[in-house]
């Protein structure tokens, strides 16, 4: 296969963005397809008219360890954008009984933070922690609860909390092994691949905007409101994508990335295969300003709402794998959940504040060993077609770093082939 000339990424999600700036960078022509009015995906900023600000849709987490965003945000000059403790700290609140503490692992790969009480979860002992190391290795089919001792606090105050954050899953459910390569990722790696970032403003303004100009001034375009209905092969590799009616017909060294959600890839490419099984987020926004010494976040045990995230001019909570609570109300959803935001950073419970509440019924894929078996890789039998996006084997569950190494390494098998 010739190097393309021309590739029409269809998505405009972070793997979509990734992908067209790995290839617009490489001197590549890009046409940028998406959908909706706006790029960005499940990762993107808006105005919330009920709150009177701007609200990111969902929360998202980075550290410094993740790689692949390091490496979009130094691309798209944008990591100066991310602000956070600068340290790797990650407070709790246990609300059954109060409890407070920071996880504080040491900078470097050697975990003597385990040995110190006040660096680890609070009644938990050095030992404990071991189990966790043989997680990466545990069988194909082994879930979390399975492989984990359910019982140790440490696994109701540490590895569930992490588990269910990073995978979207539940515990008795989720894969074991997935969740290992999480962790040799993270707390493994050192506390200095833990160091939080988080938006100074918003997830458009640090992820999405700038990677929008650095693509403009690279020459690709961008094409909003750009739905795919169809695609069409013929000798062996993908002839034509139909826009609304609108034919692009692929000539000789051109190509496609089809950076979509997995639904959509095998709706318009039957025989891929894909997870089909989703698990829910529910986020809850309470127009509530506090003072920049808050913590940025708060990770709180034995309560409904999971993670509470301080951001300009509202705290944000997320509860993930949260299908049993899609159906509840939102009127009910909000006042039970701001009791634990309220709990989480010293507030008075009453009046709840102005809040607003998302529900992604399909967020991620469900990350369990049954649906891990179905994800794809970036390959396809046509060599002018590839896949991208968080639901492929990327090898880590359906996060923003994954969704980023999925779009640069479509970008780069593109190239790689070329080349060969």
């Amino acid at each position: 296969m010739m190097r393309p000339s021309r590739v029409h990424v269809v998505g405009a999600g972070l793997a979509g963005l990734a992908a067209a700036l790995a290839l617009a960078e490489a001197g590549v022509g890009v046409v940028l397809h998406e959908a909706a009015p706006h790029a960005g995906g499940r990762c993107r900023s808006y105005f919330d008219a009920g709150l009177g600000c701007r609200i990111d849709n969902g929360n998202h987490l980075l550290i410094a360890g993740n790689r692949a965003a390091m490496r979009y945000l130094r691309e798209i000059g944008a990591r100066h954008s991310l602000t956070g403790p600068g340290k790797a700290l990650f407070p709790f609140l246990d609300r059954r009984t109060g409890e407070r503490w920071t996880l504080r692992p040491n900078a470097g790969p050697l975990p003597w933070w385990v040995l110190a009480p006040g660096r680890r979860v609070k009644g938990t002992g050095p030992l404990d922690y071991l189990p966790a190391r043989r997680l990466a290795d545990a069988p194909a089919e082994m879930t979390v609860s399975r492989a984990l001792d359910p019982s140790a606090a440490i696994f109701r105050r540490l590895w569930q909390p992490l588990a269910v954050a990073a995978l979207n899953t539940e515990v008795e459910s989720a894969s074991a092994r997935l969740f290992g390569t999480i962790l040799n990722e993270t707390l493994g790696a050192g506390g200095g691949a833990c160091v939080p970032l988080v938006p100074c403003e918003g997830l458009s303004e640090s992820l999405v905007d700038p990677a929008l100009v650095k693509l403009k001034a690279l020459g690709a375009e961008l094409r909003l409101g750009s739905r795919l209905r169809a695609v069409a092969f013929a000798g062996g590799a993908l002839a034509s994508l139909d826009f609304e009616g609108s034919l692009e017909p692929l000539s000789a060294g051109q190509a496609a990335i089809l950076a979509v959600p997995a639904p959509i890839a095998t709706r318009l490419v039957p025989e891929l295969s894909a997870p089909d099984e989703f698990r829910a987020i529910v986020n809850a926004h309470f127009r509530v300003s506090l003072r920049g010494d808050a913590p940025w976040f708060v990770g709180i045990i034995g309560g409904m709402a999971e993670w509470v995230f301080r951001k300009p001019d509202v705290l944000s909570v997320t509860v993930s794998a949260a299908d049993r609570m899609i159906d509840t109300p939102a009127d009910e959803l909000a006042p039970a959940l701001w009791q634990d935001v309220a709990a989480a950073y010293g507030l008075s419970a009453e009046p709840l504040p102005p809040w607003q509440i998302v529900k992604e019924k399909r967020a991620t894929f469900a990350a369990t060993p049954a649906q891990l078996a179905r994800r794809p890789g970036a390959a396809t039998r046509w060599d002018n077609l590839v896949l991208a996006g968080d639901w492929i084997d990327t090898g880590l569950p359906a996060t923003i770093e994954g969704a980023l190494r999925s779009g640069f390494s479509a970008a780069e098998r593109l190239l790689a082939r070329a080349a060969s």
